[in-house]
């Protein structure tokens, strides 16, 4: 894989061209007290977020995640991340998975933190230098929050990365279909507080084009210093979020199945990406270069939930960074 092409350029961008796997109607995400977000293009088309930036987050690190096995998948085992427990040893969480990454209150608040914190090394009243102090740490310990970004308040706000992948996905010349239905009790239809029968309505919409938006931040990645090697990693290991996504991850809702089309990059122009097959065949190589130093028991931090989750800022689901 040619990655040595992609260091004279501030970004990847990619674009993939997608349509309804059945049918030509699809729906939207929602949002609380808006529902879906329809908006002027710059021309006047009718557009609509279909996917934000947060929810794009959320779903690129679900497609590395094998529930089955409570794991990484296959060509990503060996990566660092933080796994919760209970009190009673039972896997609760982890890092990849969490709203807020390290930053989780599962996390970030417990005893069994402090290696993590320590390797950080932040001090109150002292300038803190993300590049020399929080990118080596989370390379060790958290990659994934290298990629999709971290907002360390639970130790100091000053400590915070914007994402080095983000994604969206806005659909153009958009046209709302109206339906609905109704919730049927045949025993007793005059039950009221939505016990009884309950007519509904609904919105999905069809559209000219719908496209997926990425963007790799190769600026920030070549500027932090890391060694060729771990640059490389989080190139191929970016890439591959994005590529099984595309394979993988497009039933977005139970009325939004989505297929690839197309799939080109923008910038640089004429860089061809890897293909899935690639990622996963390099991924591992470059895992066990990067960690070589670190024994494979040694690369799963775990913390131990004490049990007193007290609130939080920040918007239950969403990831945070910039």
């Amino acid at each position: 894989m040619n990655f040595d092409a992609l260091k004279d350029h501030p970004r990847l961008l990619i674009e993939a061209q997608l349509r309804p796997l059945q049918g030509s109607r699809f729906q939207p995400t929602g949002f609380p007290d808006l529902g879906a977000a329809e908006f002027d293009g710059p021309d006047g088309t009718r557009m609509l977020l279909v996917e934000s930036p947060q929810s794009v987050a959320n779903r690129l690190e679900a497609v590395c995640w094998e529930n089955a096995l409570d794991n990484w998948v296959a060509p990503l085992q060996g990566l660092p991340y933080v796994r919760v427990i209970d009190k009673d040893g039972i896997n609760l969480t982890n890092s990849v998975l969490e709203a807020h990454r390290i930053n989780s209150e599962y996390i970030a608040r417990e005893e069994d933190f402090a290696p993590v914190a320590e390797a950080i090394g932040f001090l109150k009243d002292r300038s803190f230098d993300v590049r020399k102090q929080l990118v080596p740490a989370l390379l060790r310990y958290d990659i994934n929050s290298l990629l999709h970004g971290v907002f360390l308040e639970e130790i100091g706000g000053v400590i915070r990365l914007p994402r080095a992948l983000s994604g969206f996905i806005e659909a153009w010349g958009i046209s709302p279909v109206q339906s609905g239905g109704v919730k049927l009790n045949p025993v007793e239809p005059t039950l009221k507080e939505g016990e009884g029968n309950v007519p509904y309505s609904r919105i999905e919409y069809t559209a000219q084009s719908i496209i997926a938006f990425f963007n790799i931040d190769l600026a920030q990645i070549y500027g932090w210093g890391l060694s060729d090697g771990a640059a490389k990693l989080i190139l191929a290991l970016s890439l591959f979020k994005v590529q099984r996504f595309l394979k993988v991850g497009l039933r977005l809702r139970t009325a939004c199945d989505l297929d690839l089309e197309t799939l080109q990059v923008t910038r640089p122009h004429g860089y061809v990406l890897p293909t899935l097959e690639e990622l996963q065949d390099t991924l591992p190589g470059l895992i066990e270069e990067v960690y070589a130093e670190v024994p494979t028991s040694a690369r799963v931090t775990t913390v131990r939930w004490s049990g007193n989750r007290k609130g939080r800022k920040g918007k239950a689901g969403e990831k945070q960074g910039a």
